[in-house]
Formats: structure tokens, sequence, C-alpha cells
């Protein structure tokens, strides 16, 4: 019975990997129509939004239930890991190569382990700067630095700001997956992620005209189209929600750390599927970077993994148990979320030793991250 669990875990975060890569292609047939980033992102933050609302309503109301001294974490994830990540990931698509653009946002573990060594001033072990080394040189690899490859710079700096919102996305939720759900999390992740589009950009002044318009497919599908507001009912439903839902079945099953490795093939079937529908073919070199990016990415992730935790904590927060370091000393716990972004990310850490920091005005640093 319990072999026959893990293999339905596998299964579902194995199909959610693979409607995650779909689904980049279908964005940019979406975006090559005439639906601008800003715009895109914020249809799929509310329809998720309004997805997942209804369905918490209808089968776990009370999960729903927040807090004014959580609003503002929520509040900052939703920005962090809904809008900026959506919008910064959309504008990396539609001006550089799938593949490349979900490889640099997958470097988002490197800017947390910058975060903690520079910012929270706390040891950061060896093997993890020499897996971010590894994921730096794979990198360069892949944007070719001793050439001219025609990347486009500002699709480059759009995919690294996707990575740095997904390491913000990581260090608030870290801090709040502790007292909630997965479900209810990602749904306020949406839900402000929504508010604040319908604040920046209202709906009474967006252009949704173009919705109604036809969308060639592209590629090798060139020679067909569909309406575009298909498009974005797949980015919402098939895109977002099934694959959320399909994660979170895979959590009941699996441990977090499990999904987040078979999440890490997201770049690789991406890219294959944009190679086999758009055209989006790499040179030797850059499949070769990209790979070695990916070790690097494991590398940092396996430099924070955790202690063995309960089967039940394990499956719903993902919390990282004490650690021991390199001298056999115990440190402290870092916690981690599985859930979020454009897509489901994986562990957070980035190989962190615990450490104290001096506290600013008197305050205790209880090394948590954000407000509430």
């Amino acid at each position: 019975m319990e072999t026959a669990a893990l293999r339905r875990g596998y299964v579902y975060v194995t199909l959610a990997a693979a409607l995650f890569a779909v689904n980049a292609s279908v964005s940019k047939v979406v975006l090559e129509a005439g639906v601008e980033p800003a715009t895109l992102a914020a249809l799929r933050s509310t329809g998720a939004a309004l997805g997942l609302g209804v369905i918490l309503l209808a089968v776990a109301p009370r999960r729903l239930r927040v807090t004014l001294r959580e609003l503002p974490a929520l509040a900052l994830l939703g920005v962090a890991g809904a809008a900026m990540v959506q919008w910064l990931y959309f504008v990396a698509i539609q001006r550089i190569p799938i593949g490349i653009a979900l490889l640099l946002e997958f470097t988002a573990p490197v800017f947390v382990a910058l975060y903690v060594r520079v910012v929270r001033r706390q040891d950061v072990r060896r093997r993890t700067w020499l897996a971010i080394g590894v994921a730096l040189g794979g990198l360069a690899m892949v944007a070719q630095v001793w050439t001219d490859t025609g990347l486009d710079p500002i699709g480059v700096v759009a995919g690294l700001g996707a990575a740095a919102s997904v390491a913000t996305y990581f260090l608030v939720g870290s801090h709040t997956a502790a007292a909630r759900d997965t479900g209810s999390l990602t749904f306020y992740m949406f839900f402000f992620g929504a508010l604040f589009w319908t604040v920046t950009q209202p709906w009474w002044t967006v252009d949704l005209s173009m919705l109604a318009s036809s969308a060639p497919l592209l590629g090798t599908l060139d020679a067909y189209s569909v309406p575009a507001w298909a498009g974005v009912v797949w980015i919402v439903v098939l895109g977002t929600l099934a694959p959320y839902a399909l994660n979170l079945a895979a959590l009941g099953r699996i441990s977090p750390t499990a999904v987040g490795v078979v999440g890490m093939s997201e770049p690789v079937g991406a890219g294959l599927v944009a190679w086999a529908w758009l055209g989006q073919a790499l040179t030797a070199i850059q499949v070769a970077g990209g790979l070695i990016v990916l070790v690097g990415i494991a590398l940092v992730q396996r430099a924070a993994a955790p202690a063995p935790v309960s089967a039940k904590a394990g499956r719903i927060r993902g919390k990282m148990g004490p650690e021991v370091d390199d001298r056999g000393q115990e440190e402290q716990p870092l916690e981690s979320t599985q859930q979020g972004r454009h897509e489901a990310p994986a562990r957070a850490s980035g190989g962190v030793r615990e450490r104290a920091a001096p506290p600013a005005g008197g305050a205790r640093d209880d090394a948590g991250v954000g407000p509430g």
C-alpha cells in the first residue's frame, strides 16, 4: 500500500512538472498574440485566486480565516511570489528562449544564500559557495559570455529579477508557512497578487479586446490558431490550478524534498517543449551549461538538506529540522515552503549556518523574515 502511494505521488508531481513545462509555450503563444506581460500576470493571479477561493470555500472554509497580524506578510508574499515573479517571467520568455528564462529563474536559491550572508550576516557553508560557483559557471556557458549570442538584455535582467522575487518568496514564505496550510497560503498569495495588479493597473483601464483576437500557435503548429482567451484559460486552469493541485496531492504521499527534486526537471521539460513546438533550439554549449546550472542548484539545496522529520510535518509544511555542521554541532532550523511563484519552487535555504546577527537598535533578532 505504501509503495502504491509513493508511486502515485511521483506520478502526480511528474504530471505537474509536465503541465508547467507545456504552460511556458502556451504563455509564449498568448504573449505573441498581443497580451501584455502585466495583463497576463494579472489574469493568471486573478483566475487562480478565484479558482482556489471557490474550492476552499466549498471544502474547507475555515482555512480562509486570517488574522490582522498575518496580512502584511501575506501581502508581501503576494506581491513577490505572484505579481512580480509572474510578470518578470512573462517579460523574460517574451524576449529570450524559454529554457534560458527558466534557468535564470531557478537560480533563486543562490540569491537566498547571498542574502543570508550579506544582509543577515550568517555563515554559509563552503560547499554552498562551491555550488553557487558551479551554477554561475553554467549560466556563463548558457549566456556564452565570451561571444555575442543575441540574448536580449532586458529578457536576461527580467529572468534574474524573477529569481530575486522567488528568493523573496522563499524567505517570506519560510516565516508564514509555519502557521498556515499550503492551500490557503497559496490562495492568499494569488489574492494579494491580484489585488496588487488591480491597484496598479485597474481593470477598467486595461484593453481586454485582444483576448478575442486569434492567436497563432507558432512554430510547428503555426497553421493553427485559437482565441487568445482560450490560451488564458489554459494558463489558469491547466497551467496553474491543476499542477498546484497535483503537487498538493503529491505532498500527501512523498516528501517535499522529492517534490522539489522532480520539479527541477521543469527547465529541461520546458526547453524540450519549446524546441519541439516553437523551434527554440539551444547550442550544445548552452545545453551543457543548463545541465551544469541544475547540478549547481541541486548542490545548493543538498547543502541545506533537512534532518528527518515526522511524516506529518514533512508533508504539511516541509520544515527543515536541525542540521549538523562540519564540526558536528547542531544548527538552528531554517524553514522552507514548496508552493508559490509562477510555478512551485523547490527548497529555499541555501546551506545556511544559523548564527544570531547583532541586534539592530536593541531589537531581538529571532532569525525571522518579513513583517508580522
